[in-house]
């Protein structure tokens, strides 16, 4: 009940805007027990904000389907994900969590890269770049709502972020 008081009230205002009071009242209790349960707010958002990637073992798809099958990977994950949300939103503004989504990305992200790449030395760089093209697309779609990426059918940001993410992953 917190913390789905705290994913929504975190997805809305974001890390800095967001109280625990105004969550406590979300979640109907007072905000005495968030801080019992959490200790901190800065806790409380790393709880509410607790991501899997969820990758598929990219290295069981034919290898030429690798690119368009992350970029929809990464569409239901933005869509289905409040923690993605939180992350991306919040992490354009501080610095601690653009940190914790740095290292979900690396450390989740990196091995697939590995894999794929072919080269462990080129693996950081190649999923860094990857990681670029997924975020871009989802703060332009999710948080700044650009119309024309907006207006984008599911299939069209495939067509488009699939090649780049062949490209940066497997070439």
């Amino acid at each position: 009940m917190i913390l789905t008081a705290a994913r929504e009230r975190f997805a809305a205002d974001g890390y800095e805007k967001a109280t625990i009071r105004a969550i406590a009242a979300d979640a109907e209790i007072d905000p005495s027990m968030v801080m019992r349960y959490f200790g901190s707010k800065d806790k409380l958002f790393a709880a509410a904000a607790e991501v899997d990637l969820r990758l598929p073992d990219l290295t069981a798809l034919p290898r030429e389907t690798v690119g368009a099958a992350l970029a929809a990977h990464f569409l239901d994950r933005w869509e289905e994900d409040e923690g993605m949300m939180i992350l991306l939103r919040t992490g354009v503004t501080n610095e601690a969590v653009a940190g914790r989504m740095r290292g979900i990305f690396a450390a989740q992200l990196g091995p697939a890269a590995a894999a794929l790449c072919g080269d462990p030395a080129q693996a950081p760089a190649r999923a860094g770049l990857a990681a670029s093209q997924v975020l871009g697309m989802a703060l332009c779609r999710y948080v700044l709502r650009l119309p024309p990426v907006v207006a984008l059918s599911r299939e069209e940001i495939v067509h488009w972020l699939g090649p780049t993410l062949q490209r940066y992953l497997t070439e």
